[in-house]
């Protein structure tokens, strides 16, 4: 008998070869009979594990807003004991670069897809990045405290599109390494904050 570990795995599998395909050739370029293909199951066989392409796509747009919320609050958290506002604000966009690096199918998945979503899920989405964003805009804030909270709020806008055009950098073996290629994203969104401040 399977594991409930083992049902999380096969969910994970699916999820990711999904969020590959759909950025890849679009949701509605993709059969559940690929899906399937992609991690070794038929594809009636993913109705055991989800109802369907759009349950998927629910959870992948829904489920990345929600773990990038979960993590940006995890490291506010870990740096309650006096850490620094700017070292704080270097975690977050530490984090949110990890998550533009190694979830590139899902930045493209959301720009394109995210209006296929149910009307409540789509809301859910908005809403969790809404709290995302807002969290970034009181760090930024503690960081500049000259910066007036429209002012910070379109700066963090414009970081998270500067880091999530990770996927128009072309191919993952083009780019010049993970590490140099983090490394200049952060250098950028950390000049982006600071000359939003000067312009203040």
């Amino acid at each position: 008998m399977g594991t409930r570990t083992d049902a999380s795995t096969r969910r994970d599998q699916i999820l990711g070869a999904a969020a590959r395909l759909f950025a890849e050739r679009g949701f509605h370029g993709v059969g559940v009979d690929e899906i399937g293909a992609a991690v070794g199951i038929s594809g009636p066989g993913l109705y055991r594990h989800f109802a369907g392409k759009d349950a998927m796509l629910a959870e992948l747009l829904v489920g990345i807003s929600g773990r990038l919320l979960t993590g940006a609050r995890r490291r506010l958290q870990e740096a309650a004991d006096g850490t620094s506002p700017s070292r704080v604000l270097d975690s977050l966009v530490e984090g949110h670069i990890d998550f533009a690096l190694d979830d590139r199918p899902l930045i493209t998945l959301h720009d394109r897809e995210l209006d296929r979503l149910r009307e409540s899920d789509r809301k859910l989405v908005r809403q969790l990045q809404r709290q995302y964003v807002e969290l970034w805009v009181g760090v930024v804030r503690e960081v500049y405290p000259g910066l007036a909270e429209p002012a910070a709020r379109s700066a963090v806008h414009s970081v998270f599109g500067l880091l999530n055009s990770t996927p128009h950098l072309g191919r993952a073996g083009s780019l010049p390494g993970r590490g140099d290629t983090a490394l200049l994203l952060h250098r950028m969104a950390r000049g982006a904050f600071a000359a939003a401040a000067e312009g203040e």
